[in-house]
């Protein structure tokens, strides 16, 4: 498969998993939290579809486009570790969770989704949903919709 034909299936997923999401929070109070701003194009996408929910971003540096910037008092800016310590300290308020952070390399990305796994755990509420691209650990492993590929997206309940 070639790379961009591997890109254009991991954006599919990825839009369909959030999509998907959705529904899966549908009845449950809760904020949104999206690990890994990068351009911002999820971002945008979960504003548009989650319009009614607070929506924290926690990337290391704010280089998104500018359509696609969030609110100042909703980015967490930093190393994921302490943000999401600082998340944690009001206690668990996010209902659904996309895990996007990783720079390429496959087994450091794995490496570092498994040590935050841990922190992202404490602020997602109770069956609270996470969806990603890597493999998190501590959390029930749940199907996502059927037009996503098993091993393409990930889908986890807390």
């Amino acid at each position: 498969m070639s790379r961009l034909d591997s890109m254009l299936r991991r954006l599919t997923a990825q839009r369909d998993g959030l999509n998907w999401a959705v529904y899966q929070i549908s009845g449950m109070a809760g904020d949104v939290l999206d690990m890994g701003l990068g351009n911002g194009r999820t971002y945008d996408h979960l504003r548009e579809i989650l319009p009614d929910r607070r929506i924290w971003v926690m990337d290391r540096v704010l280089q998104c486009h500018p359509s696609s910037t969030p609110p100042a008092e909703d980015f967490l800016q930093g190393e994921a570790e302490p943000m999401l310590q600082k998340l944690a300290e009001g206690g668990p308020r996010i209902a659904f969770g996309h895990y996007d952070f990783g720079r390429g390399v496959k087994e450091e990305d794995v490496a570092e989704a498994a040590r935050l796994s841990p922190l992202i755990a404490q602020v997602l509420l109770p069956g609270g949903l996470l969806i990603s691209g890597q493999p998190l650990v501590g959390f029930e492993q749940i199907s996502g919709p059927d037009t996503i590929a098993p091993d393409r997206y990930l889908f986890y309940r807390a």
